[in-house]
């Protein structure tokens, strides 16, 4: 009896291995698609969910033109030879304009030899308008001879969490945002008091003006502030404590630093308060 019910596994074991190596050779349709991933930088990139857009913030690339890089992957067998796919601008979600806010897209592309992805470059142009308005230019994957589209319904991957998860999308679609609309950095100690236009904290309200005056100064960039790593509290501390200094000096010999709005730009240990709207009277 326990013969049998050896040679039964062994059997059974045969079997299996054998149909493991029939799911192994199957490879899927030839096909492409966006795989752009994105999410916390506090997790590594294997972790972030796949994204149908890509945000292109020149505040922080601080470059007045850029060749902004979009990962294609495919599914199938890898070859031993160049394989071409295209991309073309889709008018349906593209609002930016060619010549003004890019150029003019390379429409066929190429799947390397033993690749098994490749990046497409779109020229991207900085232009004031994006400073209060985000432009958007949209792409699409166009079948060719040598690929199809692999997920026109692209799902979710469960365990990509570490991010902003969009349950579904077309990931034969993908769509650039582009801005240079300057918000508040993440890490930034300071805006207004509760309930109230008047400025508080280290750092006081964040303004476009101010992250001037810093970088005039001290050299600092936008992006500077992105994340504890680069922006330490300590860093903060004596940024706080210089810049208040320079305020202050400038206030004395009748030259203060203004905001937009005219009021007395505030940092810190400025011997004045500031309140949004109120403008500075000698």
């Amino acid at each position: 009896m326990k013969r049998k019910i050896l040679i039964g596994c062994l059997s059974l074991l045969v079997f299996l291995c054998s149909c493991e190596k029939e799911i192994m050779k199957y490879e899927g349709r030839e096909g492409v698609y966006f795989a752009v991933q994105h999410g916390s930088e506090a997790f590594s990139e294997s972790n972030w969910p796949y994204q149908p857009y890509s945000p292109v913030q020149f505040i922080r690339i601080n470059q007045d033109a850029v060749n902004f890089r979009v990962k294609i992957m495919i599914t199938g067998p890898v070859k031993d030879y160049d394989r071409t796919f295209r991309v073309e601008v889709n008018p349906d979600s593209t609002t930016a304009v060619l010549g003004v806010h890019y150029e003019a897209l390379k429409e066929q592309w190429t799947i390397p030899a033993h690749a098994v992805f490749t990046n497409i470059e779109v020229r991207l142009k900085r232009t004031p308008d994006l400073e209060t308005e985000e432009k958007t230019l949209g792409l699409r994957l166009v079948a060719t001879k040598d690929f199809s589209l692999s997920f026109p319904e692209w799902d979710a991957i469960p365990s990509l969490k570490q991010g902003v998860v969009v349950p579904e999308f077309d990931a034969s679609l993908h769509t650039l945002r582009i801005s240079d609309i300057m918000v508040k950095p993440a890490v930034w100690p300071g805006g207004l008091a509760t309930g109230t236009n008047r400025e508080t904290g280290t750092m006081g309200f964040f303004t476009k003006k101010k992250m001037g005056f810093l970088t005039e100064n001290f050299g600092l960039k936008y992006e500077d502030f992105a994340s504890t790593v680069t922006m330490p509290m300590a860093r903060i501390s004596l940024i706080m404590q210089d810049a208040s200094a320079i305020l202050i000096r400038r206030f004395n010999e009748g030259n203060p630093v203004l905001e937009e709005d005219g009021r007395l730009m505030y940092i810190g240990i400025v011997p004045w308060t500031s309140t949004l709207g109120v403008p500075y009277v000698k």
